[in-house]
């Protein structure tokens, strides 16, 4: 069975940055889309970022754009979230996704149970 693990969260002062993992193990998801979303306490889960299978093509949505950057490695079938310039607004737990293409928002088949962000001084 699909699973995708995420690690890397943690306690970050504002300006800090975290590089967010996601392994996926059970069998390789090399060729599907893979994205990031996150829900903040007390908010509704949001689309953060994605990447087709080929790793050709990626969206980052407008809130982080320019901060975080999501790329993969398919030898290791993982993804990355590199958050740079963390916020408070960016504390949630953040959740790795997979599915047959990509979408920009939350339709994917696989989530994982999510990594604890807090930006905070």
């Amino acid at each position: 069975q699909v699973q995708l693990v995420e690690s890397g969260g943690g306690l970050v002062q504002p300006g800090g940055s975290l590089n967010l993992s996601c392994a996926a193990s059970g069998r390789s998801l090399s060729t599907y889309a893979m994205a990031w979303g996150r829900q903040a306490p007390e908010k509704e889960r949001e689309f953060v970022a994605a990447i087709d299978g080929s790793g050709g093509w990626t969206f980052v949505t407008n809130s982080v754009k320019g901060r975080f950057t999501i790329s993969r490695d398919h030898a290791k079938d993982t993804i990355y979230l590199q958050m740079n310039n963390l916020k408070p607004e960016d504390t949630a737990v953040y959740y790795c996704a997979a599915g047959e293409s990509m979408d920009f928002g939350l339709a994917y088949d696989y989530w994982g149970q999510g990594t604890q962000v807090t930006v905070s001084s």
